[in-house]
C-alpha cells in the first residue's frame, strides 16, 4: 500500500519581490497544492503564485509599506498565531522577518529555508543604526531599533530554535546560523534563471558593470571611484538612495543607466568584460546571473561570494571593502583569461531545476 503523501503548507515573510520570493516560487512548483502563508503579498507576487494559493496577516490591510516594516512585533504575533495543525509538512522560507517564528502541531515537520539570521538584530545591527534605509523616518527607525532590540533578540532566538530543519542558501549562512542561533544546516543554493542570461550570441565585451539597488551596504561607490580613478568604462545599472551622490562622483568614462527593465539588465551582463561585485551579501543572485551570461565577476572576498566565485574560472576576488584593493584587482584583471563557456557551465549549477531536485531530495532523507 503506497504511503499517504504528508499534507504541505509553506510560510515566508512577504511577498514583495526578490530572491527570497524565487525560492517560495520553486517551492512551490514542488508542491502545487501546498497553500502560501504570509505577512503581505503585492498584486503581482499574487499572480505569479496563484491567487487561491495565497493566505495573508492582517498586515496586508495596512495602508503603507513603511509601516509594515515598522511593526515586527505584530508580525512575530501573526506567525506565532497562524493555525497549521492540519499540515505534515510545513515549510518556512525566513530572512529579515518572522515566518520561522510559526509553531507545527506534534508530530509535524518544521523545515527552515533560512536566508540569513535577522541583519537588523545581528551581524548588520550597527551598519542599520548608522544607515536604516527608511529615508526621512531614520531617525525614528534608529530609535525604535536601539529600544526595541532586546526583546526583538530574544524572540528571534527562541523562534529560531522552533525548526526541526535547516537549509542555508549559502555557506556564509550556514555559518550565520551556528553563530547565532547555534542550529546546524545544510547548504541549498538559492534557484537562478540562467537560462534567460545565456549568451548565445556571444556578443562582443567592453567594459564592466554593476547592477543592484544603490543603497549605501552595496558599496557601489567602490566600483565608481576605483573605474573613476583608472579610467576604466563602467556602467552602473539601477537606482536607490545613492544614486545622485554616485553620479557627482563618477568620472566621465562612468554611465548610468536607471530605468533598465529585465531584457536591458540581460543585454549590460552580456556585454560586459566583468560584472563587480563589491558588496557582502548573503548569496547573491546577480553575480550568477552574470556568470550565466559567460560574464567573470569580481567580487569582494567575503559572504555568498566564496560558494561561486573560483579565481582564474568564473571570476576574481579582492579582499577589502576599499578602492585600492579594487583597483588593483581591476588593474590585474584580463578579460582573455577567461572562457566565457566554463563561467556559464559553472553557473548551471545554480539553476532553478538543479535547486529543486538538491531540494526535494533533501526532503526525501528527512523523511525516512
Amino acid at each position: 500500500m503506497a504511503a499517504k503523501e504528508p499534507k504541505v503548507a509553506i510560510v515566508h515573510d512577504w511577498l514583495v519581490g526578490g530572491g527570497a520570493e524565487k525560492v517560495v516560487a520553486a517551492i512551490s512548483e514542488l508542491y502545487p497544492d501546498a497553500p502560501i502563508y504570509t505577512s503581505y503579498c503585492t498584486d503581482e507576487w499574487r499572480r505569479n503564485l496563484a491567487p487561491a494559493r495565497i493566505i495573508t496577516g492582517y498586515p496586508q490591510h495596512w495602508p503603507f509599506s513603511t509601516l509594515r516594516k515598522f511593526l515586527p512585533v505584530l508580525r512575530q504575533h501573526w506567525f506565532s498565531h497562524l493555525d497549521l495543525s492540519e499540515y505534515d509538512l510545513v515549510i518556512s522560507s525566513s530572512g529579515n522577518g518572522e515566518a520561522k517564528g510559526i509553531r507545527v502541531r506534534d508530530g509535524a515537520t518544521h523545515v527552515c529555508y533560512c536566508h540569513t539570521p535577522t541583519h537588523f538584530y545581528w551581524r548588520n545591527y550597527n551598519q542599520y543604526i548608522e544607515q536604516p534605509g527608511f529615508g526621512v523616518f531614520n531617525p525614528l527607525a534608529r530609535l525604535g531599533l536601539k529600544l526595541l532590540v532586546g526583546p526583538l533578540r530574544r524572540w528571534d532566538l527562541r523562534a529560531s530554535q522552533g525548526p526541526d530543519y535547516y537549509i542555508a542558501n549559502s555557506n556564509h549562512i550556514k555559518a550565520d546560523i551556528k553563530k547565532y542561533y547555534d542550529r546546524d544546516a545544510v547548504v541549498i543554493h538559492p534557484p537562478v534563471d540562467v537560462a534567460r542570461f545565456a549568451n548565445t550570441q556571444n556578443h562582443a565585451r567592453v567594459g564592466f558593470v554593476v547592477v543592484g539597488r544603490q543603497q549605501p551596504y552595496k558599496r557601489i561607490d567602490l566600483a565608481v571611484a576605483a573605474c573613476s580613478q583608472l579610467n576604466l568604462p563602467l556602467t552602473v545599472v539601477g537606482r536607490g538612495p545613492e544614486h545622485n551622490r554616485l553620479v557627482a562622483m563618477a568620472g566621465p568614462n562612468v554611465r548610468f543607466d536607471d530605468n533598465a527593465d529585465l531584457p536591458a539588465v540581460v543585454d549590460h551582463l552580456q556585454h560586459a568584460q566583468a560584472f563587480i561585485f563589491p558588496t557582502l551579501d548573503d548569496f547573491g543572485i546577480t553575480p550568477v546571473e552574470a556568470m550565466a551570461a559567460g560574464t567573470p565577476v569580481i567580487a569582494y572576498k567575503a559572504g555568498g561570494a566564496l560558494d561561486y566565485v573560483k579565481p582564474g574560472v568564473t571570476g576574481e576576488f579582492f579582499g577589502e571593502q576599499t578602492v585600492e584593493s579594487l583597483s588593483a584587482a581591476l588593474q590585474k584583471f584580463s578579460a582573455a583569461d577567461y572562457k566565457a563557456a566554463t563561467i556559464s557551465k559553472e553557473a548551471e549549477s545554480f539553476s532553478v531545476d538543479s535547486f529543486k531536485t538538491k531540494f526535494k531530495q533533501y526532503i526525501t532523507t528527512i523523511s525516512k
